[in-house]
């Protein structure tokens, strides 16, 4: 695989950098998720989900010879995910100052919701925050409502964990040219703020003239929308230009020429009315065989279920299942020489791997044997779990 021979050491934290991480091993490198020891049942609840392909190294970094050994596990890593606030590191003594200087090719990954500097470098927040200061949650959300953000997709999982796999990846290019490591500040702020390049460019096109939900894209027009169907199910319908417009008006059985324009905004409310109307009258199956071999651009809303099994997603292979039966999505984009090649094993127990890490980076079973009896490690005996 593409990222094969590259090792890879995440702390433990939540969503954003377990992505990342799962990223990186999807696509071939060794990934060691850096455990606390001793979770309690109600921290394993907000457990790590995106483990795929990681090996866990439980390890107690508030203890000095913990956080000893992090800097030797360092020392043979070539990269390091660091998901915690700024200045926790630094207390540890496991700053980038310290790691780069005793390995120079170490790239420091550092993924924050407000970055390293700045007035919230050291607040707490979670992805509503950074959509929020990023300016994109302004711009989400239906006419005369809130603003709404889209789950937490947006920061914690686009501008968080992708934005940051995607900076190690150009890191590790460069590294090849240079020899030298460096630090990433993966903020997410900066991350949504960076997806949202087109929505800041496009400005004075007059995509946006509007007050929020009376948009071509954000829900304002009538060919850009999702409308129930007969049998509680949605259609998702997004005819922007005129020929794809004339294709969904002929599906839903309208004449073009009895409508208003496409582009009338006056008129946006109503036809929507209309359509709704149209739409309620059929299942989403009938509306699947009226439109899925037309250029409409109306498609099915799925659920995971159906997205799953539904034609099209079969046929690309596009969801996988793991040896304990869970489906999730393959790794993406699909490289023509070097796929990834994803695990279908289990997800790591928490210290599962604790002794075979070790031994791989150099440690004897000595100084593991002792690290054991003084609790910096937790060695998962897997057979006494059985």
């Amino acid at each position: 695989m593409a990222l094969s021979g590259v090792r890879v050491l995440e702390l433990a934290g939540l969503a954003p950098a377990p992505l990342c991480g799962m990223i990186l091993a999807d696509f071939g490198a060794q990934v060691v998720r850096v455990d606390r020891p001793s979770q309690s049942a109600a921290a394993l609840v907000h457990g790590d989900v995106q483990a795929r392909g990681k090996r866990s190294l439980a390890l107690d970094l508030k203890q000095p010879q913990g956080a000893a050994v992090l800097r030797r596990l360092c020392g043979a890593a070539d990269v390091l995910i660091e998901p915690f606030r700024h200045g926790v590191m630094e207390r540890l003594g496991l700053g980038p100052e310290v790691l780069l200087q005793e390995n120079p090719r170490l790239i420091y990954a550092r993924l924050t919701g407000f970055g390293q500097t700045g007035k919230y470098a050291k607040s707490a927040g979670h992805d509503i925050n950074y959509v929020a200061l990023s300016g994109v949650l302004s711009k989400l959300g239906r006419k005369n409502e809130n603003p709404f953000p889209p789950i937490n997709l947006l920061a914690d999982f686009a501008g968080g964990g992708v934005m940051c796999a995607l900076g190690i990846v150009i890191a590790l290019f460069e590294r090849a040219k240079s020899g030298k490591g460096q630090v990433i500040d993966a903020s997410m702020v900066e991350g949504v703020s960076y997806l949202s390049s087109f929505l800041w460019k496009s400005q004075n096109l007059g995509f946006w003239g509007q007050p929020r939900g009376e948009n071509l894209l954000d829900s304002g027009a009538p060919f850009y929308e999702t409308y129930r169907t007969s049998d509680g199910k949605y259609m998702a319908v997004g005819a922007i230009e005129p020929k794809f417009y004339n294709q969904l008006i002929k599906g839903l059985g309208l004449n073009l020429d009895e409508l208003p324009a496409q582009l009338s905004f006056s008129h946006w409310p109503e036809m929507k009315k209309k359509f709704a109307s149209i739409f309620a009258q059929k299942t989403q199956a009938e509306w699947c065989s009226i439109f899925d071999s037309t250029d409409a651009c109306v498609t099915p809303v799925l659920s995971f279920e159906d997205a799953a099994s539904h034609q099209h997603n079969k046929e690309r292979s596009s969801f996988i299942k793991n040896d304990p039966g869970e489906i999730s999505p393959r790794p993406a984009p699909v490289l023509s020489r070097t796929p990834a090649v994803p695990s279908c094993k289990r997800d790591p127990f928490v210290g599962e791997h604790t002794e075979d890490i070790l031994l791989e980076y150099g440690f004897t079973k000595e100084e593991i044997a002792k690290l054991h009896s003084d609790k910096t490690i937790e060695i998962k005996d897997l057979k006494a779990s059985l």
